[in-house]
């Protein structure tokens, strides 16, 4: 039976299967659905039981549990390991859905729940796709290992700990990630690159308390615009970051890489005119998909400070704070450029003011090799469910989770998602096409039997 066979026969136990781990409020940022989030793991576990996964077990850990399948064919056998979330962002606002976003309904060939794209449904396409092979062979053509955590929409404080410790049970050749973007509906495309990042916040103080700006004007250091000075010359008039050998380590892109961006040729008018703004930040000629995914950048998130409700009140504020992302690329060290920001920053700090830098999150950058077998076989997977082959495409944002794959169990991601740009994850009326849904199901099990032939 092939594939396509086997889905038209179990389409609607498929997508009742779906509904069914879409309706559970896996909502890992709110503890009010902590027992939600335990239920959601303990539903992986006993579907992965019945799809004839070898060894499953929930794992607890400080925080919310992490699901873990193996499926072991053969030592002669490449071993994939594939990672998704189960934990899904809150859904509000309610009142901006146009149907209940944890009853998944379909609307115009797309499904619509929260998680459907982010990430259960393409989570869904992995398991799906081990349970046509086993039905269908009654084995796997790979060796599998399986995680699927709960905590990714916080930012997975307890998963780099759990890959450390279980060093040994995730030994794999490759991790596989379905949690990006394809280009649109008929063009797929496989993420070579991811940007990391360094966030950080500064706090300027001055007097102990807010002082009359008449009174005290003119001799106290205003925190306000002791801030602003700082902020001001993070980057110069051409948006260059300005500190201190910031681009000492970027990683050049190869001679192939640069092709494979120049090729996605994003309409330099209509990104402007989609944004509603008339020039870039930068001189123009900018390449676009060269800057926001091979590139790297600092950006002023936040700024607080002083009197900010309607009305005057004229004061000096005793405090004033910024919140400051670096986003890196390939090669550049977070924790290196954390402390080049602390030492220019304190160099910009005029006197009568006290500084302090807090560094609230770090995340390794990391580049995939665009050439090994792994992206060859979900090169061609893609190619033969979706009638092309996939363009090569980088990520502006940080998947934190392909760094420590990287740097704790030594392996390369292929990242392959299903979902498009403009399918709502995080917003109200996220959706997924239902056709890429069941594409996906396909390029799951072809990227594993082609692996398997290797």
């Amino acid at each position: 039976m092939t594939i396509k066979q086997y889905l038209t026969k179990n389409n609607d136990t498929i997508l009742l299967e779906l509904t069914d781990f879409l309706a559970i409020k896996s909502i890992s940022t709110n503890s009010t659905y902590n027992k939600d989030i335990q239920a959601c793991a303990n539903h992986l576990e006993i579907i992965l039981n019945r799809i004839g996964m070898q060894e499953t077990r929930v794992i607890q850990t400080n925080k919310h549990p992490i699901v873990y399948s193996t499926y072991h064919v053969s030592n002669h056998k490449p071993t994939v390991l594939i990672y998704g979330h189960y934990d899904v962002q809150p859904a509000d606002p309610l009142d901006l859905w146009h149907s209940d976003p944890f009853k998944a309904t379909i609307i115009d060939e797309y499904i619509y729940a929260r998680g459907v794209s982010d990430d259960k449904g393409q989570v869904y396409c992995h398991i799906k796709a081990i349970e046509y092979l086993l039905k269908t062979t009654g084995t796997l053509p790979v060796n599998i290992v399986m995680i699927i955590e709960g905590e990714e929409e916080i930012g997975s404080p307890n998963l780099a700990p759990f890959l450390k410790e279980y060093q040994e049970k995730l030994k794999a050749d490759v991790a596989v990630i379905s949690d990006t973007p394809i280009i649109n509906k008929d063009q797929p495309a496989l993420c070579f690159s991811l940007r990391g990042m360094v966030y950080a916040e500064i706090t300027v103080t001055g007097p102990n308390k807010d002082l009359h700006s008449g009174q005290y004007g003119g001799i106290v250091q205003n925190p306000i615009q002791a801030l602003a000075r700082i902020i001001a010359n993070l980057k110069d008039e051409n948006d260059r970051v300005m500190i201190p050998n910031f681009y000492d380590d970027v990683l050049s892109l190869s001679v192939k890489e640069q092709a494979y961006l120049d090729d996605i040729g994003i309409d330099q008018a209509s990104y402007l005119n989609d944004l509603g703004i008339s020039e870039f930040a930068k001189e123009p000629p900018v390449n676009i998909a060269k800057q926001i995914w091979a590139e790297p950048t600092l950006d002023c998130n936040g700024i607080v400070g002083g009197y900010t409700e309607k009305g005057a009140k004229t004061i000096i504020p005793s405090k004033a704070s910024a919140k400051v992302s670096m986003r890196l690329v390939a090669n550049q060290d977070p924790n290196d450029i954390a402390e080049k920001f602390k030492a220019y920053a304190a160099s910009l700090a005029p006197k009568g003011i006290t500084l302090e830098i807090d560094i609230h999150s770090l995340a390794q950058p990391a580049r995939m090799a665009i050439d090994t077998l792994y992206i060859k076989a979900a090169s061609e997977a893609f190619k033969q469910n979706f009638g092309v082959a996939p363009k090569f495409v980088g990520e502006g944002g940080t998947i934190p989770v392909v760094a420590d794959f990287k740097h704790i169990l030594g392996i390369d991601t292929v990242m392959m998602g299903f979902n498009c740009p403009d399918d709502c994850i995080h917003s109200p009326n996220e959706r997924l096409l239902l056709a890429n849904f069941f594409k996906g199901i396909q390029t799951s099990a072809r990227f594993l039997e082609l692996l398997g032939k290797s």
